[in-house]
């Protein structure tokens, strides 16, 4: 009969002569009842295998102290809601409710109220981007607390969003482009990190994963990490030869210098620095050229529907302020214009 190999399996025999096995991975050890390949076995081995496959924020879970923000988050992560968002919607929902948890994790949720919060929010006034993430944190949390009724109410109901003020990433000009373009090679990684951004207005999350394997017959075709929606872009010419000219790599288009795919953080910090060097101003970034490709579909004349089915945006809202303020400048030109065909002009 043939011997079953499994992967984190430990067999020994007992001092009593008894042969014993256990699952053992990430420091834990869980035996395994029943003879291997029976169903009691393969059933314990499936059980201990989910179980340390978790990640290390639910591992933790059942030391919490229950009623605790702690254990409000850990209940939010082995929730179906949690489970069902995007790979890189979840790390960024982690990242913002574990530097919530060690401020305030051990507090009793039932305890925490809308003055509470609102005081968090007002100490952080100063900067309304991060006033709202925090508010969105909270909120989510709060309004799961009440779905699984941990809570009858919502502590964060009727506190607002404050007002930005500006418009969130600058948005490039034609000037940055040509200054970025002018100190930066085709031949080099940059211009092809910039003409990636620029002609496919994606996030960088997804510019990172592009290749030769996604694009077939002149048009480039992901599914976007953040929204798993799928968009085809077809390829811009001045894109197309970029990516001939410039130094791409094997799987990726992008690659660091070591020949490595970039990480969405690594390249945004990579990029910033490609930023300064080029001596643009501050503030530019990644995301900047994602609003800049944006901008000029709808300069061109792209209509909000058109625009989002290259950028993939979920919501007309962002994209229509592209639009409104293409719109208004075409219809000032045409204005100008009437007035100086109806009156001339002077001198």
């Amino acid at each position: 009969m043939a011997r079953i190999k499994l992967k984190f399996v430990h067999e020994f025999t007992d001092r009593h002569g008894t042969v014993r096995r256990y699952f053992r991975k990430a420091g834990r050890r869980v035996p395994l009842s029943g003879p291997p390949g029976s169903r009691e076995f393969m059933e314990a081995y499936q059980d201990a295998l989910d179980e340390v496959s978790k990640p290390r924020s639910d591992i933790g879970a059942p030391r919490t102290t229950a009623g605790t923000v702690s254990a409000l988050i850990a209940a939010f992560y082995l929730s179906s809601r949690f489970k069902q968002l995007a790979p890189v919607t979840q790390q960024t929902y982690r990242n913002r409710l574990e530097r919530f948890r060690v401020a305030h994790g051990e507090k009793r949720w039932a305890h925490i109220q809308t003055v509470h919060i609102r005081t968090l929010i007002d100490g952080v006034a100063d900067r309304p981007g991060v006033a709202n993430e925090l508010l969105k944190t909270i909120r989510t949390i709060a309004r799961f607390a009440v779905e699984r009724g941990f809570r009858a109410d919502d502590p964060t109901h009727g506190l607002k969003t404050l007002r930005a003020k500006t418009d969130g990433f600058a948005t490039w000009s034609e000037a940055d482009i040509v200054k970025f373009e002018a100190h930066f090679g085709l031949e080099t990684r940059q211009r092809l990190a910039m003409a990636l951004l620029l002609y496919t207005g994606q996030r960088r999350g997804d510019v990172v994963r592009m290749g030769r394997k996604h694009v077939r017959e002149g048009v480039l075709t992901i599914v976007q990490s953040k929204t798993s929606t799928e968009v085809a872009i077809p390829m811009h010419p001045d894109l197309a030869a970029t990516i001939a000219t410039g130094p791409v790599g094997l799987s990726h288009f992008l690659v660091t210098e070591f020949g490595k795919p970039f990480t969405a953080n690594g390249f945004g910090n990579w990029f910033r620095d490609a930023v300064d060097a080029a001596r643009l101003p501050k503030g530019l970034s990644a995301h900047g050229l994602r609003k800049a490709a944006c901008r000029r579909l709808a300069e061109a004349g792209c209509s909000s529907h058109e625009i989002m089915s290259i950028s993939g945006h979920k919501s007309l809202q962002e994209v229509e302020r592209y639009t409104r303020a293409a719109n208004r400048e075409r219809m000032a030109q045409t204005a100008m214009d009437a007035v100086v065909l109806k009156f001339g002009r002077k001198g």
